[in-house]
Formats: C-alpha cells, structure tokens, sequence
C-alpha cells in the first residue's frame, strides 16, 4: 500500500534537510522536499500532484483556486509563520482543503531589529566596508542610550523589542492599532497616536503585519514627521512604508540613516537606488530564518501532519 506523499516547498535554505522532527514524519509518510522556487504555474502544480498534505515555507508560493484545483489530492497545507495574505481561504474551503499554522517564536526578528538598530546608529556596517578596503575611518558613531524609540505595532515582536531597548537605556513610545495605554504601560512603553509617535522618536522600528489598512501607512507626508536626524528600522514587510520618499529623506540627509530587511520588491534590484546609500543598512529578509525558527516550524509542522494522517485512518 502507498504511503501518503507529503510535499515540503521553497525550502530554500535547505533548512528542513537534517531537522530530527522529519525523520519522525518519514516513518509515516513518504516525503518530497523542494529547495527552490518552482518557476511556473505548471510547475508548482506538478509539484503537489498526489500529495495529501503540503508545507509551504512562508508566503513564497501563492495559493489560488486554480492550484487548489490542480492539485486535486490535496487536504492539508501547513503554513510556516502565521501570515496567510498569499493563501485563498475561501478556494481552500471549497475544495475541502484544511489550513493550518505552526506560529512561530518572537525573537528571531526582535534580536535583528536590535543588531540593526546598534549596527546602525554605530555604524558598523559602513565602518567595517571601510576597514576592508584598507582605511582607518574616524568617525563617531551614535548612542541608543537615553534615545526615544518608537514602536509601530506592538505584539510579541514589538514588545519584546521594547523590554530590549530599555535594556539599552532608551524611552520607548509606541502604537498599534489595538494597543491599549495599559499594554503599552505593562511593557514600560507610553502609548501615543501614530503622528506623535513618529514626532517623538529618534529611531522608529516597524512591527506591523500587512493588511489593506496598513499599506503605504508611512507615505511621504508621514515619514515628513519624522524629526530631522531621526532613524528607521523596518523588519516588517516593505509595503508599510512609501519607498520611494524614504530613499528621497535619506539622500536629503533629514533622516540620518535606515535599516532595512524588506522591500516592496524581493530580492532587491541591483540597481535599486536604496544600494547606493551610504547611510542605509541592507540585508535580504533575515528576520526569520534562523535556526530556531526552523526548528520550531519542522516540529509543529510534522504534528499538524501526524495528527491528520492519524485522524485520516480512523474509521468512518
């Protein structure tokens, strides 16, 4: 009798390869794991064909109706994270396919905000390109200590990115829009309106999930408010804030400088205008691949697998 196939996709880090979880699914199931992306419909179709159950690695392949309907074995899709934007709920349901989560820890993306946030204010990036090239730059490089921080979105990410940055010596003032002055105060953070957020902060760290509300919430006027010298970090999702005028407030020199780890396009352009400044810190959507993460995602992955298989061969 053929064991059920389960697919694993854009496992690009080839992360997944020697997780100890998996081996406790391969005794059950028979497993497929891809590590890169699948160029075309057709293809990411033949990739699913007879599979019962998929793990998709975060929102790097879409789920419409029409693969929903290709993939005509399927009854399962495990989502790494929590996001589900790329996901049509609605065409899984008709095609009687369940959706389900693992979550995922917290402190992956905040430990980044906070190496992106000394690495910047220190400049240790720039510094280290000088030093490679054979310089000794002299320069000085600025304090977290006694600064504002301005917390956009305040869950676990953001919290934890506060409690952190106190740690540091710095005041944090934050908003989400849920958050209430007794969260915000039990985290030791005020919470204030978005403008006055933005007016207040020295440095402002993103922390919002994209939803219709929050796309382009930091347009041009917005990020105007930002005080002159101020700084930006977001590790969130780059459609939040208005690319193209913070590229202009950079180069002005208003804001002295931002951090970056998404993009409204990804992977990045080569010739995109945000790699020629200096004040500017890149690096290619790392909030979330680390080895706990992954970890944690295989773990939950493997149980919401083993319990619908189990749950399959009950009798009706």
């Amino acid at each position: 009798m053929a064991r059920p196939l389960v697919v694993i996709l854009d496992d690009w880090q080839d992360a997944f390869a020697h997780q100890p979880s998996l081996e406790r699914l391969a005794e059950r199931a028979e497993i497929r794991r891809y590590t890169d992306p699948a160029p075309t419909f057709e293809e990411r179709a033949r990739r699913l064909a007879g599979a019962v159950a998929v793990v998709a690695m975060r929102e790097r392949t879409p789920f419409d109706a029409a693969l929903f309907a290709a993939a005509s074995d399927l009854r399962l899709l495990v989502q790494t994270g929590s996001g589900l934007h790329h996901v049509d709920q609605a065409a899984a349901a008709a095609h009687g396919v369940r959706v389900v989560t693992t979550g995922g820890p917290d402190y992956p993306v905040a430990e980044l905000t906070i190496g992106l946030l000394i690495g910047l204010l220190r400049r240790i990036p720039w510094a280290d390109r000088q030093m490679r090239a054979g310089g000794w730059p002299i320069y000085v490089g600025d304090d977290c200590s006694g600064k504002t921080l301005g917390v956009l979105g305040f869950g676990k990410i953001g919290s934890n990115v506060a409690r952190i940055a106190q740690a540091l010596g710095m005041r944090v003032v934050a908003w989400g829009p849920t958050l209430t002055p007794e969260r915000a105060a039990a985290n030791g953070a005020t919470r204030l309106e978005l403008d006055d957020v933005l007016r207040a902060a020295d440095v402002v760290t993103i922390h919002l999930r994209l939803t219709p509300e929050n796309r382009g919430l930091l347009s041009r006027e917005r990020l105007r408010l930002l005080k002159p010298g101020a700084y930006l970090i977001n590790t969130a999702r780059g459609a939040i804030v208005d690319e193209a005028a913070l590229v202009e407030l950079l180069r002005e020199g208003r804001l002295a400088g931002a951090a970056l780890d998404v993009y409204q396009q990804e992977p990045l352009p080569a010739d995109h205008p945000l790699r020629q400044l200096a004040n500017v810190v890149l690096t290619p959507h790392i909030g979330w691949p680390s080895a706990g993460n992954f970890r944690y995602w295989c773990e939950r992955a493997v149980e919401h697998i083993l319990a619908f298989l189990e749950e399959a061969d009950r009798p009706s």
